[in-house]
């Protein structure tokens, strides 16, 4: 007989690898993983967390109609990183904890980050989809070595980024709001002002949460303060950057070009946005590799147990 009822709504939970699953089974768990049909339905969603003791989540906007009736709920476990789908304070007035695995992706991201430099800066996906329609063509690229790269954010996986870079022999400066002295004077980079990141940056790349005052941080006014071969990648949140604003500065070749793998209203797109050339698009997918979904399944999971058993 179990004891306790887990509801999961996250895509890639327990996919990768079973032993989430049977990591809570084990632990007296009845585990629910929902299907696209009743999370695109807010009622049916809302109905399934009723008896909820647990809820496991992704991307889907958690918020007062979506709790309404979780009268058991006692921890919502993100499996991922970002919590900002999250309504914190609703969460708190209900008595229920938030979890999340910090640590889950930060080198899949890193990782990530740089390749989609890389691509953008050799003009990669362009070139191959040249060559597979028989088109042979040369584009000149840009370099690394002693090119700056400018961080905005430099918690764990901004950090992993600049040890990348360094690798490539490229000057680094970041911003945070908080900035880390110590991991500058050991990784070798120096922090600065925003204006001085958009003045100086040959390459930048966006690590930062998104909150109130990173919503729409990088728009028309920040790009028009660019270097006009900066490249631009995001592999954070969506929201951090103006994707009007971003056409806007392509198609003014105000950039050089730029690169997302998330989006401010995922999955739709500005599709104005996709059809240009010096633009690069990915699906959400930095932090997708069998390494950190295993771990970030099996953290899920104990992060559930630890709330529900203490």
């Amino acid at each position: 007989m179990t004891t306790y009822k887990v509801v999961s709504s996250s895509p890639t939970f327990g996919k990768i690898t079973s032993e989430p699953i049977i990591y809570l089974q084990q632990n007296d768990c009845e585990v629910i993983i929902l299907k696209d049909d009743e999370i695109n339905d807010r009622e049916i969603f809302a109905d399934s967390l009723r008896d909820a003791d647990a809820f496991v989540v992704g991307i889907e906007k958690v918020d007062e109609q979506l709790l309404a009736n979780a009268r058991k709920l006692k921890v919502i476990a993100k499996h991922g990183i970002g919590i900002d789908n999250i309504d914190l304070e609703l969460a708190e007035s209900k008595g229920v904890a938030v979890k999340n695995v910090p640590n889950a992706s930060t080198n899949a991201v890193a990782d990530y980050t740089i390749g989609l430099l890389i691509s953008s800066a050799r003009h990669i996906p362009q070139t191959v989809e040249e060559v597979k329609k028989g088109e042979w063509h040369k584009k000149p690229g840009f370099g690394f070595s002693g090119k700056t790269l400018g961080v905005i954010g430099t918690g764990r996986i901004g950090q992993a980024v600049i040890q990348r870079a360094n690798g490539f022999s490229m000057n680094v400066i970041a911003y945070d709001k908080f900035p880390n002295l110590e991991s500058a004077k050991t990784l070798g980079f120096t922090y600065h002002e925003l204006e001085e990141i958009y003045r100086q940056s040959d390459y930048i790349a966006v690590h930062t949460d998104l909150n109130p005052e990173t919503q729409h941080l990088l728009d028309l006014k920040a790009f028009k303060k660019m270097k006009p071969n900066v490249i631009i990648v995001n592999t954070a949140r969506g929201g951090i950057i103006n994707e009007e604003d971003l056409l806007t500065a392509l198609n003014e070749n105000l950039i050089a070009g730029a690169a997302l793998d998330v989006f401010e209203h995922e999955p739709e797109f500005n599709k104005e946005l996709m059809k240009h050339e010096r633009f690069t698009a990915s699906s959400h997918t930095a932090a997708y590799t069998y390494d950190s979904l295993a771990f970030m399944g099996m953290e899920t999971a104990k992060n559930v147990i630890h709330v529900l058993t203490n």
